[in-house]
């Protein structure tokens, strides 16, 4: 089935690792009329990623980088982002650090869930740090992206509790289900008229 994008939404490319569940909910968020986005390309750095089945499933251009020679790598993405016309980039579970010189080229345009209430847990093992700390809460962030690590400013979070008996993969999976409902919210946050 064909996306018919509508001219006045932003076309956004989403960068993907792993799964794609973010990926997922983010297409059919786009498909919504009142979605300000298009998702007109999938990238990923794993030829590996599950997540790049969405791209044939709902037929949206997709393309691979390996990150041996990141410069490279980044120059090859900025060319694809540039020939599609890409106006935001949306990181979901995006395993690699971008530059500063990528970010530059897109400068607030580009959004990124983090699975923890930034400030604290950047970074990876967020769910096994929170629950090692012994925090009563941990939740998601969605940010924009800027050249230090997880710490652009937070445009939307969602507190979720701890539980006793919570492991990292029981609050991974809790906090998963938040995160496919922020992410839209934040973007219709910055770009709803």
């Amino acid at each position: 089935m064909a996306l018919s994008t509508g001219s006045n939404k932003l076309k956004t490319a989403v960068f993907i690792s792993g799964a794609g569940s973010n990926l997922k909910s983010l297409i059919k968020f786009s498909l919504l009329k009142k979605s300000p986005i298009s998702i007109d390309l999938i990238i990923s750095n794993n030829p590996k990623s599950k997540g790049l089945k969405f791209g044939k499933i709902f037929n949206i251009k997709k393309r691979i980088f390996y990150f041996k020679k990141k410069n490279s790598a980044e120059k090859k993405i900025l060319s694809e982002l540039k020939k599609n016309k890409i106006d935001l980039i949306c990181l979901a579970g995006f395993m690699k650090i971008l530059s500063k010189n990528f970010i530059k080229n897109f400068k607030g345009k580009i959004l990124n869930i983090h699975p923890s209430l930034l400030p604290k847990f950047k970074g990876l093992n967020t769910h096994k740090r929170a629950i090692i700390n012994k925090e009563k809460y941990s939740g998601c962030t969605v940010h924009f992206v800027n050249s230090k690590l997880d710490s652009g400013k937070i445009i939307l979070q969602k507190k979720i509790k701890i539980n006793n008996n919570d492991t990292p993969k029981i609050l991974a999976k809790k906090i998963l289900i938040q995160e496919h409902k922020l992410y839209p919210k934040a973007i219709l946050k910055i770009f709803s008229p």
